[in-house]
């Protein structure tokens, strides 16, 4: 009998507590959520009024308009900011290709809202940028006026998806296809259009949809650029100013999950009846051609001016965080240490609760992760596909609608050793923050679980092992690698959360980190405060990244090792 397909009532009783807790803490709530907006406030019974009401509202429609241009333009530039660094990197033949394409993800590391003051004070109205162009050559532009500011920030801070996916992408292009359409005449843009980007495409559309859905759920962004006619700030304005009873929050909140799904939906129809695979395995990529001498000087001319709107935020950032004044001026009016020593002796708590908060959920999601992986492949336990597409159904479900979830779910919910609804104790916000961060701890602990040979742990049962001691023994640490990616990226992410964490923090005492930057940010003296706890929390991220790379890394290198010694053994054999 196969391992597989062998019954074990410890591994079914796993799946169901795991299923418990999939539909306790993500499809209750949403589900909640769901049941709220078609409910009629007064009756109780199934109605579609609250919808008639939305759409016959002209705030709610402005701001359903809004959100679909701000996601639609982000994904737009977005491309034009990716699509070169993607295509140069992979095509042509120069110095410094391995730093542009680091430097492209860089921005990934900081959440959009954290630099989006920054960026305003950058290329805002009055503005770094405006006043050179004002001073120089007598107008500005409005960079930042509205939803062009949100667009602007929220394309640099995610066009890393579409650099990644669609440089990957390019890198396993068939060169052979290339090489034909160059023997028949075809070069230059008609060749990218034609041949090129074509076989691209799924890397392209896998990277924009990644943009679409993170823009439309987008809360801080909005919020902090004052644009408040958007979904996801009037979902939370809904509910935090009106409460939890009135129901266009929970219409808003239908709305942005129907998005997120659509947009799931979009990338799935893309490919659906289309061929891009390759004949020759490994396809080898693009032809890789040298540039001429103005080509070369054009090339770098483009790419270090992308790179310098990219990077805009991090510098900016870093400036404030020093800067005393910095108003209608091109830098700041002097440089001093203070913002940092008043985050650390009045608001170190932000930066515990943040380490602990993280820590937590990092830790929830690995065990979960690692579960859901082992059941969903290591056993033959009826509907236990079912387990990985609830937790992966989490990237569809935008923070501001857990949070409201929860709220409606857990607010009457009392802790049996207090008087305090579960929904306003902290450990709700650890449990949304891992529900919210599961699906990347998920497909670690999968992609690792999979690069583990079955036959190690049918070898292990074989010599009297039980099915715990060989997942203890065996398996966990064979997938050792995966796992501790797994929470570092977890860890990484939950530590600058703000969507779900703004709807949940009852009181100041145990706010995380992100809602510490959001509050500092509200005014003008607080900006250089909520500078340096940003910076703070681009160094918890970027640290966080580095090691997650640093694992993969290692563990991809122990794996070539042990295949070249397998090999060079069964040669000698």
């Amino acid at each position: 009998m196969s391992l597989t397909s062998r019954p074990h009532w410890g591994p079914t009783s796993i799946a169901v507590l795991l299923a418990v807790f999939l539909i306790v803490f993500l499809a209750v709530p949403v589900l909640k959520v769901v049941f709220v907006a078609f409910q009629d406030p007064g009756t109780g019974g199934f109605t579609l009024v609250n919808f008639q009401d939305f759409f016959n509202t002209a705030l709610f429609r402005e701001s359903f308009w809004n959100s679909l241009y701000v996601a639609g333009m982000s994904v737009m530039l977005a491309s034009i900011i990716a699509v070169p660094l993607a295509y140069f990197t992979t095509r042509f033949n120069f110095g410094g290709a391995m730093l542009i394409q680091t430097l492209g993800v860089v921005p990934l590391i900081m959440p959009p809202f954290v630099g989006a003051v920054a960026m305003q004070l950058l290329f805002g109205s009055n503005g770094s940028v405006n006043l050179l162009l004002d001073e120089h050559f007598g107008f500005t532009v409005p960079f930042m006026e509205g939803l062009n500011g949100v667009i602007l920030v929220e394309s640099i801070h995610y066009f890393p998806f579409i650099l990644t996916n669609l440089s990957a992408s390019l890198a396993n292009i068939d060169r052979s296809l290339e090489e034909s359409a160059q023997n028949l005449g075809s070069s230059g843009m008609r060749l990218f259009r034609r041949i090129v980007f074509p076989l691209a495409m799924p890397g392209f559309v896998a990277g924009a949809s990644l943009v679409f859905l993170k823009v439309f759920d987008d809360l801080g962004t909005p919020l902090l650029l004052n644009v408040n006619k958007m979904l996801a700030p009037q979902a939370y304005l809904r509910i935090s100013s009106i409460g939890i009873t009135d129901p266009m929050g929970y219409v808003i909140s239908v709305m942005l999950v129907l998005f997120s799904m659509f947009s799931l939906w979009v990338s799935f129809l893309a490919f659906r009846g289309r061929e891009y695979a390759s004949v020759q395995k490994g396809g080898g990529g693009l032809l890789k051609r040298d540039l001429g001498t103005w080509e070369k000087l054009a090339a770098y001319a483009v790419i270090v001016l992308i790179l310098a709107l990219v990077l805009a935020p991090h510098l900016g950032l870093l400036l404030l965080s020093f800067g005393t004044v910095w108003s209608f001026a091109v830098l700041p009016d002097a440089y001093t240490l203070e913002h940092y020593l008043r985050v650390f002796h009045t608001s170190s708590q932000y930066v515990t609760n943040t380490l602990i908060y993280a820590g937590l959920a990092a830790g929830i999601d690995i065990v979960l992760g690692t579960a859901i992986a082992y059941v969903v492949w290591r056993t033959g336990i009826p509907g236990r596909k079912w387990l990985d597409y609830t937790a992966t159904a989490a990237l569809a479900v935008p923070g501001v609608v857990l949070g409201i979830g929860y709220l409606r779910t857990f607010y009457g919910v009392q802790l049996p050793f207090s008087e305090q609804p579960l929904a306003t104790w902290w450990v709700i916000l650890v449990i949304a923050l891992a529900i919210r961060r599961l699906p990347y701890a998920l497909r670690a602990c999968v992609a690792a679980l999979q690069q583990v040979s079955v036959t190690l742990e049918e070898a292990a049962e074989n010599i009297g092992a039980t099915k715990s001691r060989t997942v203890r023994r065996i398996v966990v640490p064979l997938m050792s690698g995966g796992i501790l990616a797994g929470f570092v990226t977890s860890f990484a992410t939950a530590s600058v959360e703000l969507s779900a964490t703004l709807m949940l923090v009852a009181q100041q005492s145990d706010a995380p980190l992100s809602y510490g930057i959001y509050v500092f940010m509200q005014s003008a003296a607080g900006r250089g405060p909520g500078a340096a706890l940003g910076i703070i929390a681009v160094i918890i991220v970027g640290l966080g990244t580095y090691v997650s790379h640093r694992v993969i890394e290692r563990s991809r290198r122990l794996r070539t090792a042990d295949r070249v010694v397998a090999e060079a053994t069964a040669k000698l054999e």
